[in-house]
């Protein structure tokens, strides 16, 4: 996983609960790096799930909701860096379609050796997208908490569910989205 997603994590842990809390997490979880990341540089997935493991430990907060939640912010840091991508879009779900052909082919441009998810959109309805999720790091969570970054920075109610999900055995996730 890029520097640049750890460095979010960072500074998500600094501003909500302060450095202390970010110490005490590197202290806990232990990362070969010893929380030292370059933006454009490669860490173990391993990494990240045992910073946020250790975030849900030290907040108190379930692992999958730290984990959402941490994916709103990267949203927002990600479209403040690149604002390009949400601008090219009018629309929430166009825009949520257009992540594996548009952001992740960029992305891969730029780091040819990205492991990305691989995403898939259907239109269910006119108010209801289903995006199929599937990745070896199975943070179909942090996929959740991006899709509500964007759906906020859409301007959108959203309701996000997933029908099915690799934390319940299933090949891939679901992830049901409902403009509410």
């Amino acid at each position: 996983m890029k520097g640049a997603v750890f460095i979010a994590l960072n500074d998500m842990v600094e501003e909500a609960y302060g450095i202390k809390a970010w110490e005490e997490i590197l202290a806990q979880a232990k990362p070969e790096s010893e929380g030292i990341y370059a933006s454009a540089g490669s860490y173990k997935d391993e990494e990240i799930i045992a910073l946020l493991v250790a975030l849900a430990d030290v907040t108190d907060i379930d692992i999958n909701e730290i984990t959402r939640s941490f994916g709103n912010y990267l949203f927002k840091g990600l479209n403040s860096k690149f604002p390009i991508f949400a601008n090219m879009y009018d629309n929430f779900f166009d825009f949520l379609c257009s992540i594996e052909g548009v952001i992740h082919k960029e992305v891969e441009k730029l780091y040819p050796n990205a492991s990305l998810p691989k995403i898939q959109c259907v239109r269910a309805s006119e108010r209801h997208i289903q995006m199929l999720y599937s990745s070896p790091r199975k943070m179909c969570f942090l996929a959740e908490g991006l899709i509500s970054g964007a759906a906020e920075h859409f301007k959108v109610h959203a309701t996000i569910n997933q029908s099915k999900c690799c934390h319940r055995n299933d090949d891939f996730c679901v992830i049901d989205i409902e403009l509410t």
